[in-house]
């Protein structure tokens, strides 16, 4: 019989955001994956979890996928988790997932923390539609990704390390416009959780001042669609016969 992979959300900073199902999980699972032994292993004593830990991160995952779907392929209960929010996003998790679809293997999903969504929700932009960028490319292709954003109208949010947000923030000034409105959030869930709201370049000012700390989601706001002029089609042929009459006097 096979086994089942499980994804469980981690709280992304207070450690009360951990789900009473997410522990169950990990306590009946035979085996965890963490993306950090260390950073998992404070989670896991805290809520007193002694199920054996495997590495698994962006480095061995390719390495690994083969053993682990024989592992799961062969009865084994495997839980995936991450240093902090949900396995895949922006983290380690979506390759082994991929592979356990492939050979039919169950996966399910826990609901849980991730950081966009409040990031997102604290903005006060738009949240019916949105779209997440994730991290940015931190050189090539950077440009052209902000370039090929530059007209979407939904709500963006992205990622970010302290340490280059006030040069996204301006670099998005520029190809977004000065005056777009954006909001910056850090810290989400832990005790000096901040949201910043502003335009771009209300934002870089702030920041290039005050530099930033923790981990940061960025909320960028829509273009604004294009106004839909509706042309009165009686006006368009009485200007057009204004001006053939005007070139006949002339």
């Amino acid at each position: 019989m096979a086994g089942k992979l499980y994804i469980v959300p981690t709280p992304v900073g207070n450690l009360e955001d951990m789900t009473p199902r997410a522990i169950t999980v990990l306590q009946e699972a035979h085996l965890v994956l963490a993306e950090d032994t260390r950073t998992s292993g404070v989670l896991m004593k805290h809520f007193g979890i002694t199920t054996p830990m495997r590495s698994h991160h962006k480095f061995n995952e390719h390495e690994t996928l083969a053993g682990l779907v024989g592992e799961l392929q062969g009865g084994s209960i495997i839980a995936l988790v991450t240093d902090a929010g949900t396995p895949a996003i922006s983290d380690p998790g979506f390759l082994l997932v991929r592979e356990c679809r492939r050979h039919s293997i169950e996966v399910e999903t826990l609901p849980g923390a991730t950081a966009f969504v409040p990031a997102l929700v604290n903005s006060g932009l738009p949240c019916e539609r949105f779209t997440f960028e994730g991290f940015l490319p931190q050189k090539k292709g950077r440009a052209s990704r902000l370039e090929s954003l530059a007209t979407e109208q939904r709500t963006m949010i992205f990622y970010e390390s302290p340490m280059r947000l006030v040069k996204t923030l301006e670099q998005m000034a520029e190809v977004f416009g000065a005056d777009r409105e954006a909001s910056v959030s850090r810290e989400i869930s832990k005790m000096h959780n901040t949201t910043h709201n502003g335009t771009l370049a209300q934002l870089a000012s702030h920041f290039k001042a005050n530099a930033p700390r923790g981990e940061i989601v960025l909320v960028v706001e829509g273009k604004a669609p294009e106004a839909n002029v509706k042309v009165d089609k009686y006006a368009k042929f009485k200007q057009k016969h204004i001006n053939k009459n005007t070139d006949t006097e002339l």
